[in-house]
């Protein structure tokens, strides 16, 4: 299969990484440790170009200004801030230059902490810290104090013409720096739903924990993939061979509404077994079978109880209509 490429892909070094999009240093104390830093992560999805759809060509767009309709080359464009009003500031390279910007070639540690108290909404793009310098034993140094120690370093950093919060953090060997935003950049989950007042009995709730036990276990990411991205790939693929495209038709879904909280929660937890090949699947039959015995036997109880005035009186019409069989034939044999 031929290998797709996303449009626009990074560059790479003679070592297979991107190439750097920071260089600096990491001031721990009095030691200044020379760093390089690489995007630890890269986006999958595959990226599409707009075309005509008649003849495939490129749409190209231009840079026109709203007032004068001409079209302005990029060396002229600057940023601007619109106010309330509409009025546009515009700021230049110089405006930038005076703001209190920490140093762009520097990371400043600020603080050690617990990694546990750094909430994950925080946490934005990571980047693998790459040693510089011909001594890398304060790199090391700090790597192994990170580990031993169990914390992460809070750390402030300009990237991009713009001053972030960061962490520094041992993985796989290498020190991680992971930006953080900042705190009033974190919404408060407001959301409404919390004023209602909603009840979850003990059963529910035991059930549900059982749902999570069945499906608990360790994180492996290698289990997961995006299976949407393959089956673009294999359909751009089929096209670019002349093939004619396939599509697979997906069984519908129920989309009910469950009226049975627990009977849903118990289906839950015996498909979560089922799926890990505990089995799941039969005890969930013989569970459903023992409920349907049940209300069998419950609804046979009424039955019965409900035609027990009928079978009386059928016996009675019987030892009547037997007690004038025998008048009969007394008087026959007479």
């Amino acid at each position: 299969m031929r290998p797709l490429v996303a449009a626009g892909p990074d560059s790479y070094d003679h070592g297979g990484m991107p190439q750097s999009i920071w260089k600096g240093a990491i001031s721990f104390g009095l030691v200044s440790i020379p760093v390089r830093l690489f995007g630890a992560t890269e986006e999958k999805d595959i990226s599409f170009r707009q075309v005509h759809r008649e003849d495939g060509g490129r749409i190209r767009y231009k840079r026109v200004c709203s007032v004068d309709g001409e079209e302005v080359p990029y060396g002229d464009i600057a940023k601007g801030y619109e106010l309330p009003d509409g009025e546009i500031i515009i700021l230049d390279d110089e405006d930038f230059a005076n703001l209190p910007l920490s140093s762009s070639r520097s990371v400043e540690v600020l603080s050690f902490v617990p990694a546990e108290q750094i909430d994950s909404v925080q946490m934005g793009k990571a980047y693998y810290c790459d040693p510089t310098g011909g001594d890398i034993k304060p790199y090391v140094l700090l790597r192994d104090s990170l580990e031993k120690a169990d914390r992460v370093a809070v750390v402030k950093v300009a990237l991009r013409q713009r001053e972030r919060l960061a962490m520094l953090r041992a993985r796989d060997g290498v020190l991680v720096l992971q930006t953080l935003l900042w705190p009033d950049e974190v919404r408060e989950p407001k959301l409404g739903f919390d004023d209602q007042d909603v009840t979850v009995r003990p059963q529910e709730l035991a059930m549900a924990e059982s749902y999570i036990n069945a499906l608990s276990g360790d994180f492996e990411p290698a289990e997961f993939s995006d299976h949407y991205r393959e089956a673009l790939e294999e359909v751009i693929e089929a096209k670019a061979a002349g093939h004619e495209v396939k599509v697979q038709e997906e069984a519908p879904r129920s989309g009910g509404q469950v009226v049975d909280l627990m009977d849903a929660l118990r289906r839950s937890v015996a498909e979560a077994k089922e799926r890990r090949g505990e089995g799941g699947g039969a005890e969930a039959e013989r569970a459903t079978k023992k409920a349907a015995a049940k209300k069998t036997t419950k609804k046979a109880a009424a039955d019965t109880k409900a035609k027990a005035p009928a079978k009386k009186t059928t016996k009675k019409a019987a030892a009547t209509k037997k007690s004038a069989a025998k008048k009969t034939a007394s008087r026959k044999t007479a």
